[in-house]
């Protein structure tokens, strides 16, 4: 991953650098515990491949928590790597992710995007997000969708 990773133009939007092999390790330490420490967050981080040769392209996470009312909400996140940009690699896994999100009850999903961040709002777009007008702390778009409750087929 640190070589799908290593690309600065990655972090124009979101900040920060790209990662050396222990950096790398240690976040994935810090994520495999799997949720926050007081129980309020579950964390779920997958490393998206490509399926014929499952090379690695990049990366989609989703940060869980309980929404208004009964519901829970999804902050979810996607990076691919600069080689790999502009083949549909972010719409496939964010795509599957928000299914995977759907089956398990979260009824609301967010993704936090720069205003000038063109290709993560096309993305975010084609997996059913829209801008609610509303910036985060950072400055940050907030796209969201609320999932319909999935019905479930009862015998008479």
């Amino acid at each position: 991953m640190v070589s799908v990773l290593a690309a600065p133009e990655l972090y124009a939007f979101i900040g920060g650098e790209p990662p050396d092999v222990e950096g790398l390790r240690a976040r994935y330490e810090r994520l495999a515990v799997g949720g926050s420490a007081d129980g309020s967050q579950e964390w779920h981080n997958w490393i998206a491949r490509r399926v014929g040769d499952g090379v690695a392209v990049g990366t989609v996470q989703a940060t869980v928590s309980a929404g208004a009312g009964s519901g829970r909400v999804a902050d979810v996140a996607w990076v691919v790597g600069a080689p790999f940009q502009g083949r549909g690699y972010a719409v496939e896994a964010a795509s599957a992710l928000v299914a995977w999100l759907r089956e398990r009850g979260v009824t609301e999903v967010r993704a936090h995007i720069h205003p000038e961040h063109a290709a993560s709002a096309r993305v975010a777009e084609r997996i059913g997000l829209t801008p609610s007008g509303v910036l985060d702390d950072e400055g940050e778009q907030i796209w969201r969708s609320a999932l319909p409750a999935q019905r479930l087929e009862t015998a008479r």
